[in-house]
Parts: C-alpha cells; sequence; structure tokens
C-alpha cells in the first residue's frame, strides 16, 4: 500500500477515488474512540492473555495494536533524540475502542471500558513510570488548561511520554520558545531562566 493510498484508507475514502475527495474535507461518517498506550519489557503471562482476551469481549468494538520493537530502533541510546522507548521495550501497544452512536451514555460506557481495561493491564506493562505513546495523546494521563502546566504538572504526562528525556525537552522549550507559544493541553512547559 502506497503513503496516497494509506492516508486515504485512514482517511476514509476510497483508495482510487477521485482528486476532489481530497479536497472534500467534510467528514463523510461519525466515528468516536478513545484510546491509551503501554509499553510491554516482559511478555505477558497465559493468565494475563486469557484476561485480556475475556476483555475484549465486554466492548463492542475493542482493538489492540501491538507494534514490535527491537532490532535496529534499540541502537539508538535512549538519550539521543526525545522519543526514549528503545531497547528495553519488547513492544508497544494501542488500546482501542470504537463506537458510532452520539450520547454520553454510550461515549461513558466506552471510555470507562478502556479505563477499567487500561487498570487491568498494569502488572503486564512497564513500571516507573508506565510509558505512553505521544502520539497516542491520553489526556487521561493529566492536562492543562491552555497549555499553561507548571513543571510539576507537566511532568505526571511528560515523563511516561519521554521518560529522561522530559527534563531536557523542558530546558530545550524554555530557551526556544520561552513565552510558550507552541502549546496544547499536554506540552512540554517553559521554566524561567
Amino acid at each position: 500500500m502506497s503513503w496516497i493510498q494509506s492516508a486515504l484508507y485512514f482517511a476514509d475514502f476510497p483508495a482510487n477515488g477521485p482528486v476532489n475527495l481530497l479536497l472534500n474535507r467534510t467528514q463523510m461518517t461519525t466515528r468516536f474512540f478513545k484510546a491509551k498506550s503501554d509499553f510491554v519489557t516482559e511478555p505477558v503471562s497465559e493468565t494475563g492473555l486469557k484476561g485480556i482476551w475475556n476483555r475484549l469481549y465486554e466492548a463492542d468494538e475493542p482493538q489492540i495494536i501491538l507494534s514490535p520493537y527491537g532490532g535496529r530502533i534499540s541502537e539508538i541510546g535512549e538519550s539521543e533524540i526525545p522519543y526514549p522507548h528503545r531497547d528495553r521495550y519488547i513492544y508497544e501497544i494501542q488500546h482501542l475502542v470504537y463506537w458510532d452512536k452520539e450520547g454520553i451514555d454510550v461515549a461513558n460506557k466506552n471510555i470507562n471500558w478502556m479505563r477499567r481495561f487500561y487498570r487491568y493491564m498494569a502488572p503486564y506493562v512497564s513500571k516507573s513510570p508506565r510509558a505512553a505513546y505521544i502520539n497516542y495523546r491520553d489526556l487521561d494521563l493529566g492536562q492543562s488548561r491552555n497549555g499553561t502546566a507548571t513543571y510539576s504538572q507537566a511532568r505526571a504526562w511528560g515523563v511516561k511520554y519521554f521518560n529522561k528525556n522530559f527534563k531536557k525537552l523542558v530546558q530545550v522549550k524554555s530557551k526556544f520558545d520561552p513565552d510558550n507559544f507552541f502549546r496544547n493541553e499536554q506540552s512540554i512547559p517553559t521554566v524561567p531562566a
């Protein structure tokens, strides 16, 4: 599958549809989801796998994506680039649950299922910190109002996404964006010089 085909597939367009579909920015369907992520450092036990399987039957449309690690990715040191999740991880997991119906009850049912599933996974995933993948931003890890978190507030999610690299990222951001122009609910904070 080419990059263009992938983009079209994930954008919910037919892969060989006309170019004007790309220019039409209206959403074709309404779809909701909740996602969380984890990193695994040791193989999940048979008991753990059975528990995962049983819990997947509780949700209407759950999904788990396992991304293997190792090989060349582990040759880059944890502190060489901001992304720290390298040699000590076997794979990364993205946990998802989807739903199509609008309404607070349906949303709460699915979000609560995801949170229970995430709690179940705690013994089987990384610890101190429980690592998370930045591109699957998880506001349950903590968030600030308008990207104005203090260092200690942002540490709640920053260490999970960046481990020991969080401190260095704060220093870099403070130097190059001292006014905190680039910010979101889980952005790297700035600190006074």
